[in-house]
């Protein structure tokens, strides 16, 4: 395995890694989308860093707490270490849009709080996430930028580095550009 310390892939959570259901925050409604395992095993196996990167304004709204939301994290990583995926980190935001915070995606809090805290150089990191808030925060980081786009969903105005349609062909996609 190459090491990559410097790098790595930030995944948004709902919609991304697993099925967004609206507020997902109970461990039974956990699903993992389709190859999304598949994929996050193949961007780990090539060293890079996996750490995700998520809102959660469900706290902030009041239908779920704190309890909950650490609840769902640790079943969806005892998971994926089950499937030998090892998450390096998880940042979260529980803000409202309205608290004009600095951790919400499209800004890059979370991002920064994640090249501070392992040293990454985030001209060498990706994004992947299926929102366009989420290839905000990655072109303002100045990471590369992939979109996960489900059929019948439109893309935006906001052009991301690449559209995938799961998370295998973003992993593809990263291996054959790392270097690009």
């Amino acid at each position: 395995m190459t090491d990559k310390k410097d790098k790595a892939i930030f995944l948004d959570r709902d919609g991304t890694i697993n099925v967004d259901k609206g507020y997902v925050h109970k461990k039974e409604d956990l699903e993992f989308l389709p190859n999304a395992i598949e994929g996050m095993r193949k961007m780990q196996n090539s060293g890079y860093r996996l750490i995700i990167t998520t809102n959660q304004s469900g706290i902030g709204k009041g239908l779920y707490g704190l309890e909950e939301y650490f609840a769902f994290r640790e079943e969806i990583l005892k998971q994926l270490v089950i499937h030998a995926i090892f998450v390096s980190a998880e940042y979260f935001c529980q803000h409202i849009a309205e608290d004009n915070c600095d951790c919400r995606k499209p800004r890059i809090g979370m991002l920064e709080k994640a090249a501070k805290d392992f040293d990454l150089n985030l001209r060498e990191c990706w994004v992947v996430g299926n929102s366009e808030r989420d290839i905000v925060a990655g072109i303002v980081a100045d990471c590369r930028t992939i979109r996960i786009l489900r059929a019948g969903e439109k893309s935006s105005l906001i052009l991301p580095d690449f559209t995938a349609k799961d998370m295998l062909e973003a992993a593809e996609y990263i291996l054959n550009n790392e270097n690009k």
